[in-house]
């Protein structure tokens, strides 16, 4: 008989999106965090000095609280606000790919998967640079999925599905707020610890599970871990240490991989091809 409450370990879930929504509050309560022990303790002065001098005091402690917590409460949410400039922020450290060849490959594998994925408005976007990367990132009224110029031209169709299926997941199981804040605010250990350590290797699972070709992905990681990224590429700059989190491959300056880190190419690629 079949089990109607089944349900499959490689599909996204409601707690898997509340779990990363937790961690941003939690990120954005630690960020104010000498604010709130500030208010707090001006709410505590006033309760003492209510009881001791005045009852009408206590009014002015539960105002000087409420206001306080829907102060709190607009900055929490802002920083989905936030996280929505990211897209304009990456596009602006690259030259636009101005071959509308490359571009209407990228749009219309965009378009296929984006509907395959209950993603919408989604934007395709050609960046010039020898590097092999792409990402997905929030923007005004959507998504930006940005994809180098070397990547669309030198990936078979086949890799670049899996390229975008994996961007494409990532919206899926809740994470590109987190990446986007940390390439914002952070870099280092601070930026990753944010963003979710091997958070990569959970997205590959969720597109091979969707697009049924594990392969695909697996061999646009071989690609992207054997190419010796050229001069002069984003990736081999010091500001893509911040924004590594939100790229198909984190570690495009990389040249030994690590078999501990579920975020390496190399694991990543091991793992599809063993599924």
């Amino acid at each position: 008989m079949l089990d109607p409450s089944w349900v499959s370990p490689y599909a996204p879930t409601t707690a898997e999106r509340h779990r990363h929504a937790v961690v941003m509050r939690s990120y954005a309560l630690r960020r104010r965090l000498v604010a709130t022990v500030a208010a707090g303790a001006a709410v505590a002065a006033l309760v003492v000095l209510a009881v001791a001098l005045s009852p009408w005091l206590w009014l002015a402690a539960v105002l000087v609280g409420a206001l306080y917590a829907i102060d709190l409460r607009r900055v929490v949410a802002g920083y989905a606000t936030r996280a929505q400039g990211a897209a304009e922020a990456l596009l602006a450290r690259f030259a636009r790919d101005e071959d509308p060849i490359a571009r209407e490959r990228l749009v219309t594998l965009v378009d296929r998967l984006s509907a395959t994925f209950g993603v919408e408005a989604v934007r395709a976007e050609v960046v010039s640079d020898g590097g092999y990367n792409a990402a997905l990132v929030p923007g005004p009224g959507g998504y930006v999925m940005v994809a180098t110029s070397a990547l669309v031209q030198d990936f078979a169709l086949i890799e670049m599905e899996g390229v975008v299926a994996h961007c494409l997941a990532r919206e899926r199981i809740g994470v590109l707020e987190r990446e986007c804040v940390a390439a914002l605010d952070l870099t280092g250990e601070a930026a990753r610890a944010l963003a979710g350590p091997g958070e990569t290797f959970r997205a590959d699972e969720v597109a091979a599970a969707t697009i049924r070709y594990p392969l695909g992905i697996a061999d646009a990681l071989r690609r992207c871990r054997a190419q010796s990224v050229p001069a002069g590429s984003f990736f081999l700059d010091e500001a893509f240490d911040g924004w590594r989190w939100v790229f198909f491959n984190p570690w495009s300056d990389r040249r030994e991989g690590v078999p501990s880190d579920l975020d390496d190419p190399e694991v990543r690629a091991r793992a599809l091809e063993e599924w």
